[in-house]
């Protein structure tokens, strides 16, 4: 597993500045901070949570997504490219009309790389809205029996089928950031065991096969960020008990109908702090390591 030179160095001169009780050296001031891009979908993104990134305003890019949160942590420059909607094709093509390709932000002095991606690719997030029943069973049709209907799981085999997708991707930024380390963000806990319909509509059984969906999207995301060299960040466990279901003031992930800024089933600006400060963290120990 890579570990960057530059990355150690930050945390290092990072560390003693705080325990520091005389100026900073000479040495501490010429270090360049780290140059950190982050790729990926609205996950990164954090659509709709203030202050929005006006340089993309299509992408509805927030200044306060997890990117900046480990950036601020890690004191590294970040130049953060995520896009609500991106697939793995915009990733090496243009989104909108004046968005440039997520690649174009690599370069081989790109010393650390974020990514959360799939979860359009693979369809998950629409299918969460065919999962929607405001009724109690039996008076509408449930997504978990409609998606293994005939012995097969038409989501897991999507995501399987993917999987090379992404591996190319893995493969793509360690050519165009050869001393990067990569960091795939997971998308971590939406709807905690059984669900609570009816105060988020899902049924039992299709809240459970939702999460496990997405769980298995994780493993998957794991899996193959170790076959690639890079680091997976679970965002499962952070999230017990920060879920849709939770109290709204204690959510990380919005439910159906938001209760503070962001986007349905997406991270709000609690859960991008916990996420980016959870990144910061695999970060720094993956460079001291």
């Amino acid at each position: 597993m890579k570990t960057t030179l530059r990355l150690a160095l930050a945390t290092a001169l990072s560390t003693l500045a705080l325990s520091a009780t005389t100026p900073a050296t000479a040495a501490s001031t010429a270090t360049e901070p780290l140059r950190y891009v982050a790729l990926g979908d609205s996950y990164a993104a954090t659509p709709l949570v203030p202050p929005a990134d006006p340089t993309s305003p299509a992408c509805l890019r927030s200044q306060a997504g997890y990117p900046r949160i480990a950036a601020e942590a890690l004191g590294a420059a970040l130049t953060n490219v995520s896009c609500s909607g991106a697939t793995v094709d915009h990733l090496s093509t243009s989104q909108y009309p004046g968005t440039s390709r997520q690649y174009d932000a690599l370069t081989p002095a790109t010393d650390l790389v974020s990514i959360t991606i799939g979860g359009n690719d693979t369809g998950l997030f629409t299918q969460a809205l065919n999962c929607v029943n405001i009724l109690p069973q039996p008076y509408g049709t449930s997504c978990a029996q409609q998606n293994t209907a005939g012995g097969t799981d038409k989501i897991k085999a999507r995501i399987d089928a993917w999987a090379p997708a992404f591996a190319k991707v893995l493969d793509e930024i360690g050519e165009q950031a050869p001393h990067a380390k990569v960091f795939v963000v997971g998308y971590g806990n939406y709807v905690r065991p059984d669900g609570c319909h009816p105060a988020q509509p899902f049924w039992q059984q299709d809240a459970n096969y939702l999460q496990g969906a997405i769980n298995h999207l994780g493993a998957v995301l794991k899996k193959t960020a170790e076959e690639h060299g890079a680091a997976f960040v679970d965002t499962y466990t952070l999230g017990v008990g920060h879920d849709i279901c939770a109290d709204p003031a204690d959510r990380y992930i919005e439910g159906l109908v938001p209760t503070s800024a962001g986007t349905p089933l997406h991270p709000n600006a609690a859960g991008a702090r916990a996420i980016g400060q959870a990144l910061a963290t695999a970060a720094h120990v993956t460079s001291t390591g």
